[in-house]
């Protein structure tokens, strides 16, 4: 397996999307493996699957380091112990620094097809906004919030009747497949990104 194939997730919470790339990489025609997962506090659901699964894990929570500058030099240290092609922020709540973005490619997800509805509440302003179709991005990160270049995008309808959570439920259910489908593929076929436009293997 490339250097490429070698996943760090970051998780704070449940760790459904971890599952799902879990899942895929047990077939080693995937192309890539999670070598460790990281979160920002102890005692999530996202780290105990990682346990089971023989996954290395580890915390760097906020509130033990002086700043949040000391914050991100912590956790891009822990990060860089494992070598990743790729980190993969899967519902991790926090805003990764300079030290971090700079050194690896970060992947990131987001409740809507971005530039539309960024931030915390995608679902829940897409709802209030009235749109009739949604959906789910994987991006590449930067500094600012889901404000990176697109990787792939998949649109969900919105249904009469629905609720945040309703629909929230369907757009993760997408959006773990496509985070499982990119990141295989980004790690057996390579990347560039030119601008905002990220190329996977021989796109044009």
């Amino acid at each position: 397996m490339s250097k490429a194939g070698r996943l760090v997730v970051l998780v704070s919470g449940s760790g459904t999307n971890l599952q799902a790339l879990l899942d895929a990489s047990a077939d080693p025609a995937y192309g890539a493996r999670v070598v460790a997962v990281g979160a920002d506090r102890e005692g999530i659901e996202g780290l105990a699957r990682a346990e089971r699964a023989g996954i290395p894990t580890f915390v760097e929570k906020v509130g033990d380091h002086a700043d949040r500058a000391a914050w991100d030099a912590a956790i891009a240290a822990r990060i860089a112990e494992h070598k990743p092609g790729l980190v993969v922020s899967a519902g991790f709540m926090k805003i990764l620094g300079a030290p971090t973005l700079e050194a690896f490619a970060v992947l990131n997800t987001h409740p809507a097809l971005l530039p539309s509805f960024p931030g915390a509440h995608g679902v829940r302003d897409a709802l209030a906004h009235g749109v009739k179709v949604t959906g789910c991005t994987v991006m590449l990160a930067d500094a600012g919030v889901d404000t990176g270049p697109i990787i792939a995008q998949e649109a969900v309808r919105v249904f009469h009747g629905d609720d945040e959570a309703m629909l929230h439920e369907r757009i993760k259910t997408v959006e773990r497949g496509l985070l499982v489908e990119i990141v295989g593929r980004m790690a057996r076929e390579g990347w560039a990104v030119k601008g905002r436009t990220v190329i996977i293997g021989g796109e044009s």
